[in-house]
């Protein structure tokens, strides 16, 4: 099967590039990584993400992509790294506890999701956040951040078919081509 990584900035498409590989006929799982938040705002971006999935899509909200990849039917999209490691460090303290004391945990859970990726049976559209691209944070959660998620992605990168990257609604292939709008998903259908 298929695994894509989509990245880019904030608001640069990805999510819509993400939802568009696929076929929207086809029963995929939106795998949502995001927190449930009292906020407004937030609440509002998730309406939108919602509003435009095919109505054959069923949502999952976890950080336990694993499972949730487990028995897909004919696709999974998840969306997105950045949130899913926020949570995930979230979880074990990271941001104010030494190093050591959350490393080796994270370490787990990430191999286990890269894993989980290389391992799917169903097309996979991976979405993330590009970091780096700016001043390196003053504070030590957004450096946390900005090394975790750039060595994630790496990662993905490196086990995925297809790398494109959204700049301003724009798609740039940076590894491999990109699939076919509506032509992933379209393989098995068990559910």
């Amino acid at each position: 099967m298929t695994l894509v990584l989509v990245t880019g900035g904030v608001r640069s498409g990805k999510s819509a590039l993400a939802e568009r590989l696929f076929d929207p006929t086809a029963p995929i799982r939106y795998v949502a990584t995001g927190p449930d938040r009292d906020d407004a705002d937030w609440a509002e971006r998730v309406r939108e993400h919602q509003r435009r999935r095919p109505p054959a899509w069923s949502s999952v909200g976890t950080l336990d992509v694993p499972v949730a990849l487990a028995d897909a039917p004919a696709g999974a999209l998840i969306d997105c790294l950045g949130t899913w490691l926020t949570g995930v460090l979230d979880g074990l303290g990271a941001w104010d506890a030494p190093r050591g004391a959350w490393e080796a945990e994270y370490g787990r859970r990430a191999t286990a999701l890269v894993d989980a990726m290389q391992q799917s049976m169903v097309d996979l559209v991976v979405v993330t956040n590009e970091v780096g691209w700016g001043l390196v944070s003053e504070h030590r959660s957004g450096r946390i951040f900005a090394d975790e998620l750039g060595r994630l992605n790496q990662r993905v990168a490196a086990a995925a078919d297809a790398v494109l990257l959204c700049v301003s609604g724009q798609v740039l292939p940076v590894k491999g081509s990109a699939p076919l709008p509506g032509t992933l998903g379209a393989g098995r259908r068990d559910a």
